[in-house]
């Protein structure tokens, strides 16, 4: 069969296409090997800055029609690298040929050429392409979509910050909240854990075969091939060059970048089932659009399913993004290859929470604020003043608050808000404290 979004084999480019396909520009195999010739280029024209002696020749008027290289590529430019990589059977390598290829087209750097991939092995390239990919997608894909749900969230605790409602704690009715407040929760959550990724290094592997700039300093010992490469990947790249390394990248701070991505899904999981418990506590109604079908065999429903759907994605990419962190810095000595085939997937847990993030907005929307459920549920449960009463007595010297208040509400019978004005004409309290205890109701009850 032909690859289409019927045949594909991961929902990601199948099923769920139309929303994870920004995520192609930096994680499809075409937006590998274009990030590949970018690091290239950009390192040849560092080379061509330096100066290398051999170098000095090139007219730099030139280097913008060398960028275009890689600001021009092509899916068809990415095929010739694949037909070239189909001899190589080295995928680095074949972009090596590629642009030398490009070169001779160009004409004038017969004498140049050979300082394409001067002195590098396959992971400076794919140690700077991979992360790079990965800070771009997060910038340009991934916060955004962060910050849209931050900001729905956001304003939904503005409009309901007056709204009184019981809260459960151990699911059993528990202090009065807000639930703007409740909202505003995951507002600072989120917002906090965002902040931590921003600020968390992306670094890269750029050193030679070892890590040594073995090949550069025998070449040219006259140079700081270490002060080279931070200059390079910082000021080239937007990167962090890691110090020490061996042939690959140590890839801790990428296992920080993922285990941080991890704890905004998480934070998104709690989330979904906290607004899937409101909707099934008829808290909120949900909108209804025409022609939808809730269930194959019961009419009436409207299923909480964008919630499902989030949660479901975020457990995937939960799963994949420990694996990569857990996994990523472990390699034998030098190098082995498990990282190659492994680095590869980085976009599929992005891709999982990009689906899930547009799922949960989706759900936030629809939305209908049931404010007659909730005042329902806050006028069923006096029960819940107990602590306000207890407290004020306490603050008063009253004898055995606590136990008093227990006696009074841990029945199996219902507390109303008469039998709680009852009971505070009984204390021995002034009229002053009976006041302020009298004004006390499950909807007042609610905090700062």
């Amino acid at each position: 069969m032909d690859l289409s979004l019927l045949t594909a084999i991961s929902p990601i480019d199948g099923r769920y296409r139309s929303k994870t396909e920004p995520l192609a520009e930096y994680f499809s195999e075409y937006a590998l090997i274009r990030y590949r010739v970018r690091v290239e280029i950009e390192y040849f024209i560092a080379l061509c800055e330096l100066p290398l002696p051999q170098l000095q020749g090139i007219n730099h008027s030139l280097f913008d029609q060398l960028r275009d290289i890689y600001k021009k590529f092509s899916p068809a430019d990415a095929q010739r690298v694949k037909d070239i990589e189909s001899i190589t059977n080295h995928d680095v390598k074949a972009v090596e040929y590629f642009i030398k290829e490009q070169l001779d087209a160009m004409g004038g750097f017969e004498n140049y050429k050979e300082f394409i991939h001067f002195g590098l092995t396959s992971q400076d390239i794919n140690n700077t392409s991979v992360p790079l990919s990965i800070k771009e997608a997060l910038e340009q894909v991934y916060y955004p979509m962060v910050e849209e749900l931050i900001e729905q969230l956001h304003d939904y605790a503005e409009q309901w910050k007056n709204i009184p409602m019981l809260a459960k704690t151990h699911g059993q009715p528990a202090s009065p909240t807000r639930l703007g407040k409740e909202v505003m929760v995951y507002v600072y959550r989120l917002e906090e854990q965002l902040r931590g990724l921003k600020e968390t290094p992306i670094t890269a592997k750029f050193g030679g075969a070892t890590g040594n700039y073995n090949a550069h300093h025998v070449a040219y010992p006259q140079y700081d091939w270490r002060e080279f490469g931070n200059s390079f990947v910082s000021e080239k790249l937007g990167l962090e060059r890691e110090q020490y390394t061996t042939q690959i990248s140590n890839y801790d701070w990428l296992g920080a970048i993922f285990d941080a991505m991890r704890r905004i899904n998480t934070i998104v999981i709690d989330l979904d089932r906290d607004f899937w418990m409101y909707i099934s506590m008829d808290y909120f109604k949900q909108k209804i659009k025409k022609g939808e079908v809730g269930s194959s065999a019961m009419p009436h429903k409207v299923n909480p399913i964008d919630y499902e759907n989030s949660e479901g994605n975020l457990g995937i990419a939960n799963a994949i993004l420990q694996f990569l962190a857990a996994k990523l810095p472990v390699s034998r000595l030098q190098r082995d290859l498990t990282d190659s085939t492994v680095l590869r997937n980085v976009g599929v847990p992005m891709g999982h929470a990009v689906i899930a993030f547009q799922s949960t907005l989706k759900g936030l929307r629809k939305l209908i604020l049931n404010e007659e459920k909730l005042q329902e549920d806050l006028d069923n449960t006096w029960a819940v003043v107990a602590e306000a009463i207890q407290t004020i007595l306490r603050r008063e010297a009253y004898p055995n608050p606590y136990e008093t208040l227990k006696a009074l509400t841990r029945t199996n019978e219902k507390l109303t808000g008469e039998k709680i004005k009852d009971f505070i004409e009984t204390l021995e309290v002034s009229e002053e404290v009976k006041e302020e205890l009298r004004v006390i109701t499950p909807s007042t009850y609610t905090g700062i």
